[in-house]
């Protein structure tokens, strides 16, 4: 592992300054095309972002991309205390866990952004993993950013297929 990966801005810092920059861009394709076409090309824009990080991170995965090396970058999320999680379970093919804390919402909230802080943030986790690995399936019922106690994340992945 690279010495300086320590070093490395976090991805809460990441979206901070992006936020930063992309408010108001999005106010001016607001004030262009209304409220609801500017939130899709945001929405469409961001998820394209993150399949593109999915497979970028996929790449760099030491013995190939599946739920297993994804869960070795979980980490990456929960830098500088990003997220609180507590882990409902983790075997082979399964990732279960709640999040209680989220500084992402938190940071969106901040900045007045709370309104496409799904947008900006949550519509990115599955859409990550359409790129990493397209076996692995989010479902998730509920997130703190739309005004739940917690964020249910749950991952299955599909058995690799034969050749």
């Amino acid at each position: 592992m690279d010495d300086h990966k320590d070093d490395e801005l976090g991805i809460l810092a990441r979206r901070r300054i992006e936020a930063a920059i992309i408010a108001p861009v999005y106010d001016e394709m607001r004030k262009a095309v209304g409220e609801n076409k500017a939130r899709d090309i945001l929405r469409r824009a961001i998820r394209r972002a993150a399949i593109d990080a999915g497979t970028e991170m996929a790449s760099r995965a030491a013995g190939g991309a599946d739920l297993e090396s994804f869960k070795a970058i979980l980490p990456l999320w929960t830098k500088d205390d990003a997220l609180t999680i507590e882990v409902i379970d983790d075997k082979p093919g399964v990732l279960d866990f709640n999040v209680r804390r989220c500084r992402y919402a938190e940071t969106y909230r901040a900045m007045g952004l709370g309104e496409i802080g799904e947008i900006l943030s949550c519509n990115r986790d599955g859409a990550f993993c359409e790129g990493y690995d397209p076996r692995i399936k989010l479902t998730r019922t509920q997130t703190i950013m739309g005004g739940a106690s917690h964020c249910d994340f749950r991952y299955r992945a599909d058995p690799p297929q034969k050749t």
